[in-house]
């Protein structure tokens, strides 16, 4: 874990580097040292259909949503979300100075009761990664 997941408006896509700010989002994640790099997904996806503020159609969002595993105190969690909000903010700092964006973010817990898990990404993981 964790599970980090852009949501954002479709015109954002011509003012940001989509694929270059998940790979800028997984390294905040895992230089914050709470998350194994074998955990780590980065996952965007361009709304459908938006409606921002007051209509403007050049108005822009981007919600940063990152599910991870119970069990890390507030402390952890705190510091985490503000390094990962932090590297999001940097990389769209140009675009807030020159157009009209929204950004946010939430952190959340899965209940590790309800979220059964599989996988062989470490197989394939260098073995400092993982």
């Amino acid at each position: 874990m964790p599970h980090i997941h852009l949501d954002y408006s479709p015109n954002l896509a011509t003012r940001l580097e989509i694929p270059a700010l998940c790979r800028v989002l997984a390294d905040a994640a895992a230089a914050t040292g709470v998350f194994p790099v074998a955990g780590i997904r980065v996952r965007a996806v361009p709304a459908a259909y938006v409606h921002i503020a007051d209509g403007n159609p050049d108005h822009a969002y981007l919600d940063l949503s990152v599910r991870l595993r119970g069990g890390r105190d507030l402390a952890t969690r705190q510091a985490a979300t503000q390094a990962i909000f932090n590297a999001l903010e940097s990389f769209c700092a140009p675009v807030m100075a020159n157009s009209s964006l929204m950004l946010s973010m939430e952190m959340r817990d899965i209940d590790p009761d309800l979220s059964p898990k599989a996988s062989s990404i470490r197989d394939y993981l260098p073995k400092d990664m993982q």
